[in-house]
């Protein structure tokens, strides 16, 4: 996701770009669910910067999707079931408040397929959510660049990066800087945390839910009566794979949310690059090299802000924010 985002965004400045990239088993954004939510559902809260990331990656998505005339993103509203009668009162609380006003309103939705889910407190709504179509927007960006050169299909190991006049060289290739975006593989940040996630896709016949839902897990309708189930946290041995508790967790919290039959089409997994303060990591590392990591959960809503930041500043001489300076660690 990192680095994709990053691309379109150096290409569009006008900038020679080459990717060299391998996918690896485990990585996150193979596994991402997508979801664009400005809201932290546990605290109802909004999230980091939510509404200036939101705008960021609107617009951004939309292009992208004009670029490859694809559809990428999806606007969709976020249903929050209530699970007390206390999470229900701070709820409308919170709906006092001019930034939340603007994001969360209770109930009800447009969606009937909502009505049939459990809800002894009611539920509130998320307005300006939407989902990326990630595995297809990864795909066409692979596809395009790798057909026109632009992609090399190799592993960089440090030893492979040889310093030039005026920047570095990877085998053939030279340019003044190579940024790296490796998400949880990223071992030499020492912000950086892997986080296991994973999640299931169900089949559901006949339940139509065309909203997104959230009670400790979120339900994402994928078409053709396939939901997409997530996500579990795992800080311990993260690269441990899809586990049997994990498929046994997001199943019981499924089918407590969906009172269907369901089956499973497929159980996901992947590592994100979270740090421990929640912020992700931009700038230069060295003279030739700088970096955009640790995006973490919200990865789809923060990559095309961070791209747009870190090239602001390598390029533009734009101050980094503080939060967001590799340079904290």
């Amino acid at each position: 996701m990192a680095g994709t985002v990053l691309s379109e965004v150096l290409h569009a400045r006008g900038l020679r770009v080459v990717i060299c990239d391998v996918p690896l088993e485990g990585r996150a954004s193979h596994a991402a669910a997508g979801l664009v939510n400005p809201v932290a559902l546990r605290t109802t809260a909004p999230s980091w910067r939510a509404l200036e990331l939101l705008a960021v990656a609107g617009a951004f998505y939309r292009e992208m999707e004009q670029r490859y005339d694809e559809r990428f993103w999806n606007p969709v509203e976020l249903v929050a079931l209530f699970p007390t009668a206390k999470e229900a009162g701070i709820w409308r609380s919170r709906m006092k408040e001019p930034e939340l006003a603007r994001m969360i309103a209770e109930g009800p939705v447009s969606d009937p397929a909502v009505n049939e889910l459990p809800q002894p407190f009611g539920h509130g709504v998320v307005r300006r959510c939407a989902w990326v179509d990630v595995r297809c927007m990864l795909h066409a960006h692979r596809t395009n660049w790798r057909r026109e050169g632009r992609l090399l299909e190799r592993a960089v190991h440090d030893d492979d990066i040889r310093p030039v006049a005026g920047g570095i060289a990877i085998g053939e290739v030279s340019a003044p800087l190579v940024i790296r975006c490796t998400g949880a593989f990223g071992k030499d940040l020492p912000l950086l945390v892997p986080v296991r996630g994973e999640g299931l896709t169900l089949r559901v016949e006949g339940l139509r839910l065309r909203s997104a839902v959230h009670r400790s897990v979120f339900v994402l309708p994928a078409g053709d009566d396939r939901y997409r189930v997530g996500a579990t946290f795992a800080w311990d041995d993260p690269w441990s794979g899809p586990t049997e508790e994990g498929r046994r967790w997001l199943l019981d919290r499924a089918q407590r949310l969906i009172p269907r039959a369901t089956d499973i089409d497929e159980h996901w997994w992947g590592v994100r690059p979270t740090t421990r303060d929640r912020r992700p990591l931009l700038g230069r590392t060295a003279p030739h090299a700088a970096v955009m990591n640790g995006l973490g959960s919200r990865g789809v809503l923060l990559a095309p802000w961070c791209a747009q930041h870190l090239a602001a500043h390598l390029y533009d001489g734009a101050s980094l924010d503080p939060e967001v300076d590799v340079a904290r660690a």
